[in-house]
């Protein structure tokens, strides 16, 4: 049986990067949100309401505190992706239902995570946690509660998933998921890539991040020059020679190698018709 310990880490991926489609509004034919079915193997057993305490940063402390028991109900290979305690609803938002509940989550954050799917792991009185499963194991947990203070009605109290790459292709529409040499699938706190937020005009712009956060590198194909000088360490290259020193990554995404030398400030991106060079952003660069 799990227990309320978790090794939580944080969230991934650079502000510029555009915001996927998996949390869109439901459309008349979609599925429901909830499916029937068991639990997992070995459902969460620790209390599904654990304080939470809003923070400023993203180390795994911080996440830990905000994420309450849906952090704690994950099962993922790596650390935990994300994790937050929603900002509340209503008088006039909370439903009838615990599903009601779950689907207010999805229709008023648009979280890029899977809308349908989960399964209710967990009931006690006056909440609710529904997992996202994974082989039976849990990905995604959302935890609803029922007539919280000056918030009548069913809505979501914590949520908390795993990285992006633990989940189905199927399931993170949003998400350019990077691979190994062997093809196995990257977890998007390491690589992650995307076309540019289109309310910037960056939308023919692509942009790929190594790392987390304070230690995060991102990188940019600006082929039609829509980021503007100031904002990268050098001119985007579209044809350029791999340099000597160029070591193969592994990572590949399609037909895209990743090589890197020891210069930080450029990476190159091999394809079948060649080789380009992508600048590093300048710090603080981003998307407002």
């Amino acid at each position: 049986m799990r227990t309320g310990a978790v090794t939580v880490a944080v969230m991934a991926g650079a502000a510029v990067l555009a915001a996927g489609t998996a949390g869109c509004g439901a459309g008349g034919n979609e599925p429901d949100v909830v499916v029937d079915g068991t639990p997992p193997p070995t459902p969460y057993d620790g209390p599904l309401l654990v304080p939470t305490r809003e923070v400023d940063g993203h180390t795994a402390r911080d996440l830990l505190l905000a994420s309450g028991a849906a952090g704690r109900a994950l099962e993922c290979d790596g650390p935990v992706f994300a994790g937050s305690a929603p900002d509340g609803w209503s008088r006039r938002d909370g439903g009838d239902t615990p599903e009601d509940g779950l689907r207010l989550y999805f229709d008023r954050d648009a979280p890029e995570l899977p809308r349908h799917g989960y399964r209710v792991e967990r009931r006690e009185a006056g909440r609710v946690l529904y997992s996202y499963d994974v082989a039976g194991r849990t990905k995604v947990a959302v935890v609803v509660a029922e007539d919280q203070e000056h918030r009548p009605g069913w809505g979501p109290e914590t949520t908390a998933a795993c990285d992006p790459s633990e989940l189905p292709a199927s399931a993170t529409p949003g998400y350019e998921i990077w691979t190994d040499r062997a093809g196995r699938r990257l977890p998007v706190a390491e690589i992650s890539s995307a076309a540019g937020p289109e309310h910037c005009g960056w939308q023919r712009a692509h942009f790929l991040t190594l790392g987390r956060y304070e230690d995060a590198r991102t990188y940019a194909r600006d082929s039609d020059g829509v980021l503007g000088p100031d904002m990268l360490t050098a001119p985007y290259r579209a044809d350029v020679r791999l340099p000597p020193t160029a070591r193969d990554t592994g990572r590949r995404y399609g037909e895209q190698e990743l090589w890197l030398t020891a210069d930080p400030t450029t990476a190159y991106v091999r394809t079948p018709h060649g080789v380009e060079a992508w600048p590093a952003l300048r710090d603080g660069a981003g998307c407002r």
